[in-house]
């Protein structure tokens, strides 16, 4: 017999094919537009669905309409933000999305916790569903409570470092590492306890220390790490939906939410591989080393070029390769960029970008960047595409980057990236670095390779400086 039961069941399986599609397209630039849609697509018919779920169980007209009110209001500040959000300011409202889903999956648990634990009548209809249910059911509240409230304010620690509301540097509590452990370890205790014997107060307990370890986790990861942070936020905020689904008995939550936290598990392991970092080290939020006394070290003078100057190298090159960072997005130089591609690649330059994998502070943020500007897929390249072809290469034009062309990382074992792969820009003939002025990168360590002596610094905004090369370039327009 057909009811609204079965169609919503179907369309839950419609919508986690639709989310299956979307991040298929999303792992290239070419369909992740498509990919987009997906989402958006399995998005509305699974929030469809539930509004008819919530009419085939005779839920109160009140409660049906709190939950229209809610998504109405949830898809008009959506759309706001999506609107108004600059995309430098894209990694800091991702973390800030995903403090959200953590602290639903709080919500959600202790939701669970008043309907069955602590209602006598709730826990005997469980119990005579299905012996051992009620087990069940206190282990899955407290875990799930427990990885929302870590997600809930590590991604708040993250939002707060990416906005530059609290400073990036690690903090470094004394036996930081036993601290975490030592949480690990209580709230594997206290899960015990509350399967066996689920009081309020053990809940409480575990929210709290869950509250307290996701905040120190993050707040013990420097600012140079941040990528990877969010990257790994995205997987914990996956496993709080999971873990939601599992107490709501909703499947299209429980899929949804493995697929967030598998994929973003998955990309924090690969941006792990090409920081050098331990994945383990990540989820421990124990990599995060705080800049030392080698920022001290006199590296000698920098060299300084002009717009103009700047310029005259470009022509005469064969090869270009321009390795963007954070710099350029804050900048909105990408699209003075793109500009000054088209132009060099009219005069025959062969001209290529650079990505590391954690450039800019979110995954992919400058592929998007560059796409945005209409730069063909074709010429940007990722760190491991590219890095044995600086030797060969004429010019490199470093626009915003830092920490990620830091030779420090691949030459000086006493640094604190020491073992990070890097873009080997310094192996080019020459090095413009396009910066405001010489302070260190975000994770707070000197570059000494604005001090050797095939680079040249130009320095203002990343901006401007691109607008003038632009302007020079087109006084000797090539016929």
């Amino acid at each position: 017999m057909f009811t609204l039961n079965t169609a919503a069941t179907a369309a839950y399986v419609v919508a986690a094919l639709l989310f299956i599609l979307a991040l298929a397209g999303l792992s290239r630039h070419e369909t992740s537009r498509a990919g987009n849609t997906f989402g958006i697509g399995g998005m509305v018919v699974a929030l469809v669905a539930t509004i008819a779920l919530a009419f085939d169980r005779h839920i109160e007209a009140l409660g049906v309409g709190l939950l229209v009110v809610a998504m109405i209001v949830g898809a008009a500040i959506g759309l706001w933000r999506a609107k108004v959000v600059e995309m430098t300011g894209m990694p800091e409202l991702i973390a800030l999305l995903h403090s959200f889903v953590g602290l639903a999956a709080v919500l959600v648990g202790w939701n669970g916790y008043l309907h069955v634990e602590r209602d006598a009548a709730g826990a005997e209809a469980l119990q005579l569903g299905r012996e051992g249910m009620l087990g069940i059911h206190s282990a899955e509240v407290v875990i799930g409570v427990f990885i929302g409230a870590v997600t809930f304010t590590g991604s708040i620690v993250a939002n707060l470092k990416l906005s530059a509301r609290i400073k990036s540097a690690p903090m470094m509590l004394p036996g930081k590492n036993f601290l975490n452990v030592g949480a690990l370890v209580l709230f594997v205790v206290f899960t015990v306890w509350f399967v066996i014997d689920p009081q309020l107060w053990i809940l409480a307990v575990v929210t709290v220390l869950a509250l307290l370890l996701g905040w120190h986790l993050v707040a013990s990861i420097g600012g140079g790490d941040m990528p990877v942070v969010v990257s790994m936020l995205n997987s914990y905020s996956g496993w709080a939906a999971a873990a939601s689904g599992f107490l709501l008995g909703n499947d299209l939550l429980i899929i949804t939410g493995a697929l967030v936290g598998s994929s973003g598990a998955y990309l924090s392991y690969i941006m792990c591989k090409a920081m050098n970092r331990s994945f383990i080290s990540v989820i421990a939020g124990g990599f995060g080393i705080e800049a030392g006394p080698a920022d001290d070290k006199d590296y000698g003078e920098h060299r300084e070029i002009t717009a103009e100057g700047a310029a005259e190298l470009l022509e005469s090159a064969n090869s270009v390769i321009i390795t963007p960072g954070y710099g350029m997005a804050v900048a909105q130089a990408q699209y003075g960029v793109a500009e000054l591609t088209r132009k060099l690649r009219a005069r025959g330059v062969e001209v290529r970008f650079g990505i590391h994998p954690v450039a800019g502070r979110l995954p992919g943020h400058m592929n998007v960047l560059l796409a945005e500007a209409k730069v063909p897929y074709d010429i940007v390249l990722e760190m491991d595409e590219i890095n044995d072809d600086f030797d060969g290469t004429d010019v490199v034009l470093v626009i915003g980057a830092n920490d990620t062309v830091n030779p420090a990382a691949a030459e000086d074992p006493g640094s604190p990236i020491a073992g990070m792969p890097v873009l080997t820009v310094w192996n080019a003939a020459h090095v413009i670095v396009f910066k405001r002025s010489m302070a260190s990168g975000y994770a707070g360590v000197q570059n000494p390779l604005f001090f050797r002596e095939n680079t040249q610094m130009l320095f203002g905004d990343a901006k401007d400086r691109v607008d003038a090369i632009n302007a020079a370039l087109s006084v000797h327009e090539p016929v």
